[in-house]
């Protein structure tokens, strides 16, 4: 049942038809033992609006989403596309028509200064910047032919995470939260862990939109403890249920006077969270009592220091997946200080540090989750908001690239050992099988059991999707 589905009718109790909430019915019925209910919250587990269980409108294949966000634009040539004719043609002029750039600093076609080699049974093409990535060759779905709509960092951010190019609409997680509910009662449906470097646009990358507030992601410090506050002010456990017992009064006395309120229901609803989160979180993030072979496995270990960094967040996405978490972003350390993987010059820098730090910690991830019996019942994501340009920007860099990028995708329903679509001789542009963003939100929902043409939110008037009037799965992908 969605958050904003009606339980019931007034009229079937009260003689009106006004529609009946969730909160309303618990207060209004029994006289008001919804009030004893919300008492007991701090003892035991709830099953309120953030822990709902709606139906998905078919069987998923997946369960969990991490997403594995390259934040800046990762170059697929430099990658997961190979492209024999750059290293043919470096130094030499562009030979098709070129679209305009961010900087219009073009310049010749640059080889890339990374070799690919088969890998795995699949025979997969992997470039030597992931040499432990690679060994997971026969899992990834890697897809040659992303489209973009936009060649700027803070619109394509938007457009990747909600499918609209500009701030304010539900992003894939809250979609998925919104649509699914959260199996974790004592931890958020949707979390965010910062690596370092929120994305361009900022933590409306990962807004609730129009949905209701609950369905916002909860940011966690890569780092303990997690959560900033997370230790009670309070001198006793008895006087912080008190304060809460009596904001809650508070609460439930608004909503008497105004109604259905989202803001007002969901400050309940988060306070009611955050205090089960005071022991969840601190639990579910402190990877202390993992073991040395599993810390090895992640990086943790490591000498550079981003490894190990991006290791952790690799690990506590593994133990919030266990613990039932619906879709964990994971941002990027700063490897290359505040470039991301926005590579305008120093090509190489750029991406063999970006790519020493997440090389061992997503191999990690990608062989604990199968070992773990998971993998495939979760859909690890790893992509940018777009690629980069063949030819050089400048010397040693290359510019931001919408119109053919790559992306993997592996577990969760996905084929495995797998390259679908294609781009041209140069890389340049997708040409077999274009993919467009709302068509891998389709996918993607449509992997968690979810329609995307039938998951909607009725706002200002109409009905509004994660696709909006667009988006057709990739079948062709599907395991």
């Amino acid at each position: 049942m969605f958050p904003d589905s009606k339980i019931g009718m007034r009229g079937a109790f009260f003689g009106s038809k006004v529609p009946l909430t969730r909160r309303q019915m618990l207060r209004e019925s029994a006289l008001g033992f919804g009030s004893v209910a919300l008492a007991s919250l701090l003892a035991e587990p709830a099953h309120g609006a953030l822990t709902h269980t709606a139906m998905p409108h078919r069987r998923p294949r997946a369960r969990s989403v991490i997403f594995l966000y390259m934040d800046g634009g990762v170059s697929q040539v430099d990658t997961f596309d190979p492209k024999p004719r750059l290293k043919a043609d470096d130094g030499k002029a562009f030979g098709l028509k070129t679209e305009p750039t961010q900087f219009e600093q073009n310049g010749a076609v640059l080889g890339s200064p990374w070799a690919f080699r088969a890998r795995g049974q699949s025979g997969l093409p992997v470039s030597e910047l992931f040499p432990l990535t690679g060994g997971c060759a026969d899992d990834l779905c890697v897809i040659r032919s992303m489209v973009s709509a936009f060649s700027e960092h803070n619109a394509a951010n938007y457009f990747f995470h909600s499918g609209s190019g500009m701030a304010g609409r539900p992003s894939m997680g809250a979609w998925a939260t919104y649509g699914l509910g959260s199996i974790a009662s004592n931890l958020p449906g949707y979390v965010v862990l910062d690596g370092g470097l929120i994305p361009s646009g900022g933590v409306d990358c990962f807004s609730a939109g129009f949905l209701p507030a609950i369905h916002q992601a909860s940011l966690l410090r890569n780092q303990l403890p997690a959560l900033a506050n997370i230790e009670p002010l309070e001198s006793s456990l008895s006087l912080q249920r008190l304060k809460l017992k009596t904001l809650r009064g508070l609460d439930e006395g608004g909503l008497q006077g105004l109604g259905r309120h989202d803001a007002l229901e969901s400050a309940i609803a988060n306070q009611e969270l955050a205090a089960r989160m005071q022991m969840a979180v601190p639990e579910a993030t402190d990877i202390g009592g993992e073991s040395l072979v599993t810390r090895r496995l992640y990086g943790l270990e490591a000498s550079f220091e981003h490894t190990r960094s991006y290791g952790r967040q690799c690990l506590v996405a593994r133990r919030l997946v266990e613990r039932g978490v619906r879709f964990i972003e994971l941002t990027c350390p700063r490897a290359h200080g505040n470039s991301r993987w926005d590579a305008h010059g120093d090509l190489r820098n750029n991406h063999s540090l970006n790519a020493q730090a997440i090389d061992q910690p997503i191999a990690g991830l990608l062989t604990d989750l199968k070992a773990r019996g998971l993998l495939d019942e979760t859909l690890v994501l790893w992509s940018g908001e777009f690629g980069r340009t063949p030819f050089a920007q400048g010397r040693d860099g290359r510019d931001h690239n919408p119109f053919g990028f790559t992306l993997w995708m592996a577990g969760g329903g996905v084929r495995g050992g797998m390259a679908y679509g294609s781009t041209d001789e140069f890389g340049y542009k997708a040409v077999e099988n274009r993919v467009e963003i709302h068509d891998l939100h389709a996918t993607l929902l449509h992997l968690l059991g979810l329609d995307h043409e039938r998951l909607t939110y009725r706002f200002g008037g109409r009905d509004y999707r994660l696709t909006d009037v667009h988006g057709n799965r990739v079948s062709a992908i599907l395991a």
